[in-house]
């Protein structure tokens, strides 16, 4: 009389004592299906965190901005400012231009990463609907190079002239090793628009064949 081989241990079980060990392995290495694109997916739970950063970014570059427009009528008398790098500072007093200077560069940080996070949402839902080799990803994807290009080369430049016209001694100016970080992330970005021109060419091609 024969017994049924039990099938708690699912098809894969081992047939052999020799074979024990692997199945061991291979059970210990098993993960859950996680989904990363499509509705419920990890894409669509990222597409949330982007809509609510999105909205604070947008809050808080609205509000550089105003205030911006209203230092241009605030009076500055015996006002001053300390410039610092985070262990030497000097005082000096808080001009108009300098304020201007001052608001305008944090409104315009602000701002490019606002514009980033508004490419990055429409990418994303692409990922949450299941479709992220669409053209428009290309293009957004490089946009978004281009303008962590800016803002790098902008803020770089602005340490440079801090540095040398406002607080000379003060604040050190950036060096190029300062900029291997950001290069390498936009070259990563630039990159990864070429992966997504390549998966839309491939499915436009499949497209047709169909």
């Amino acid at each position: 009389m024969r017994f049924p081989k039990p099938d708690f241990l699912g098809k894969s079980a081992p047939r052999s004592p020799e074979d024990a060990p692997a199945y061991r392995l291979k059970s210990a290495l098993r993960t859950p299906n996680v989904r990363t694109l499509g509705p419920g997916s990890v894409s669509s739970l990222l597409k949330i965190a982007l809509d609510v950063a999105y909205v604070l970014m947008a809050l808080v570059t609205g509000l550089l901005l105003l205030l911006w427009a209203a230092s241009i009528f605030i009076p500055l008398d015996n006002l001053n400012v300390t410039v610092t790098d985070g262990t030497d500072g000097r005082q000096m007093p808080l001009t108009r231009p300098l304020l201007l200077f001052g608001l305008g560069a944090l409104t315009a940080y602000f701002g490019g990463f606002l514009l980033i996070l508004r490419y990055l949402r429409k990418i994303f839902r692409t990922l949450t609907l299941g479709d992220p080799f669409q053209p428009d990803n290309v293009r957004r994807l490089r946009q978004i190079g281009l303008i962590l290009a800016v803002v790098t080369g902008g803020v770089w430049a602005a340490q440079g002239m801090v540095a040398a016209r406002l607080a000379p001694g003060v604040m050190e100016p950036q060096g190029i090793s300062d900029l291997l970080t950001p290069v390498f992330s936009i070259l990563v970005v630039f990159v990864l628009a070429e992966v997504f021109r390549e998966g839309a060419r491939l499915r436009r091609e499949s497209e047709l064949t169909i």
